[in-house]
């Protein structure tokens, strides 16, 4: 009989708490306690600490995203389609997750959370989101590159919020959220605002 895998009940434990609570205000031993691990090292023992149970939870994220974006990227012709690719594998891999789900929330939280949100940034570096994020931007070669890059960080936090939100409402409705039709909506709202005109001033 194969061996329960002890990390998984943590990593569930840490992405509700986190998402709840925020990540600095959540001790490794609430996350064991939260698990039903009665070792209240099980963090520091299975992880490493808090930064590889961090890697953890991003790791579980990026393979649950990475391989639809692939496909879709190699896909893309136009701008809405790199929107896309860099969307839709997000509202579709939320829509797998059991409900009710915690993933879009802590990933909101792990963008503000400034430790996290550099462990982010290291990693996202030579992610397929980055090559997305620099093909969109080529697209966009007619624009000032302060806006592009300006534009890029509100789509993340646009659609991290968004996401967020629609978790959050889930949850307090008891209905499961229509995420195909979220990731829709984000595209075009997405797509268009990258497209806007600059007001000059």
């Amino acid at each position: 009989m194969p061996r329960p895998d002890v990390r998984q009940p943590l990593l569930d434990a840490a992405e509700r708490l986190f998402a709840a609570r925020g990540i600095s205000t959540v001790s490794d031993r609430q996350v064991a306690e939260a698990a039903h691990n009665s070792n209240h090292s099980a963090v520091r023992y299975y992880f490493g600490g808090r930064t590889g149970l961090l890697e953890a939870l991003l790791d579980r994220h990026a393979a649950s995203v990475e391989p639809a974006q692939q496909r879709m990227f190699a896909q893309s012709d136009s701008l809405l389609g790199d929107v896309r690719a860099l969307v839709i594998p997000l509202t579709d891999a939320l829509d797998e997750l059991p409900f009710p789900s915690y993933r879009a929330r802590f990933l909101r939280q792990a963008m503000h959370d400034p430790a996290t949100a550099e462990l982010m940034r290291d990693r996202d570096r030579f992610s397929t989101s980055a090559r997305i994020v620099a093909s969109a931007a080529e697209r966009l070669a007619s624009l000032d590159r302060q806006v592009i890059a300006g534009r890029a960080r509100l789509t993340a936090h646009v659609v991290s919020t968004a996401c967020a939100q629609i978790e959050e409402d889930a949850e307090r409705t008891g209905e499961r959220p229509r995420w195909n039709e979220a990731g829709a909506f984000l595209c075009d709202a997405v797509a268009g605002m990258l497209q806007a005109p600059v007001t000059a001033t």
